[in-house]
């Protein structure tokens, strides 16, 4: 999988992209929920996240209290410990990892938190979301950094031009 060859082609796509989901969001057609699974579920028969892991080498996700709570009992750690320990507070008032890559990444782009991942985690990259067109911008910003959401967003144009 070549991540710069596909963060190339976003970035030279990203306005076909945000032209196609802007109009997505002005008339969403009545089988788009439909188109969506159908084609995150195309996408991942072809696209496997192990081969790359580039979200959790460049992008660290947004913990919720419940996510904190969750990881860190199942590390057998204090809540306050793990976020002293793994968390910092961003810009946005957000709890978000203070290194990248992801501290729970494994060599073999496993997760050792798996089971317990965060929220963020287990809905990345969001190609499988009902009203996709709610999260435009996030699905733009994806698309550079997600070999998957690229695809997602090229096959669900030619989908619903079909």
């Amino acid at each position: 999988m070549d991540l710069k060859s596909y963060k190339k082609q976003a970035l030279l796509k990203q306005k076909e992209h945000k032209k196609f989901l802007d109009e997505l969001k002005k008339k969403p057609p009545k089988n788009l929920d439909y188109a969506v699974q159908e084609t995150h579920e195309e996408v991942f028969e072809r696209i496997d996240c192990l081969q790359c892991a580039n979200c959790c080498k460049t992008t660290g996700p947004l913990y919720t209290e419940k996510d904190i709570e969750r990881i860190a009992k199942h590390l057998r750690m204090k809540a306050a410990d793990f976020e002293a320990k793994f968390l910092r507070v961003d810009e946005d008032n957000d709890k978000v990892l203070q290194n990248l890559p992801c501290f729970f990444l494994n060599e073999d782009n496993t997760c050792s938190i798996y089971d317990v991942r965060p929220k963020a985690c287990r809905e990345y990259p969001h190609t499988d979301r009902k009203k996709i067109y709610q999260i435009n911008s996030l699905m733009i910003k994806n698309t550079v950094i997600c070999p998957a959401a690229y695809e997602f967003v090229e096959r669900i144009m030619k989908n619903l031009a079909k």
